[in-house]
């Protein structure tokens, strides 16, 4: 059986589209995670304000070793919620600072599936963290996860919507 030329030309050009179609697809899928946490959270638009206080506090060059690292980042929103007076000592307290946001990150790589009913997190600041988990919700202390287990090369991040207070040493 031979094919008519018209038909033979559409259907290359159908095979063809075909083709690129799912080749876009198949790259689009394959995308690679941030090389660092300070990467993925540089990142997201949603937490520029935890990247400014992250590259202030100095927690940068820590956070971009091999780790692997689990940092609850406050959102944005969540940093709206604090007084202003706090925000202006954060800004103007670099101990303060370095054990607020060191209070927010724990050594290891801590999944949200890897969180338990009422578990606690050794922390960097080195104060115990307290995380639980009720159905798909992880609460880290008063705060809860907003967006879980962004990847990264050196370890993961977790959305909050709270910024957490360490306690005093």
């Amino acid at each position: 059986m031979r094919i008519q030329r018209p038909f033979q030309s559409l259907l290359t050009c159908v095979m063809a589209a075909t083709l690129i179609a799912l080749t876009g697809c198949a790259t689009s899928t394959t995308a690679s995670a941030p090389a660092t946490v300070v990467a993925a959270v540089s990142a997201n638009p949603e937490l520029s304000t935890f990247t400014k206080l992250l590259q202030q506090s100095g927690l940068s060059a820590q956070l971009e070793g091999p780790g692997p690292v689990t940092v609850f980042a406050p959102t944005d929103e969540a940093f709206k919620a604090v007084p202003a007076a706090t925000l202006d000592k954060l800004s103007k307290d670099p101990e303060f600072l370095k054990a607020t946001l060191s209070y927010h990150v724990v050594p290891g790589l801590v999944k949200s599936s890897d969180v338990t009913i009422n578990s606690t997190l050794n922390t960097v600041y080195g104060a115990k963290l307290a995380v639980s988990k009720a159905g798909d919700f992880v609460t880290v202390d008063d705060g809860m996860v907003v967006t879980a287990n962004l990847s990264a090369g050196n370890g993961v991040i977790h959305t909050i919507d709270r910024v957490l207070t360490a306690p005093k040493k």
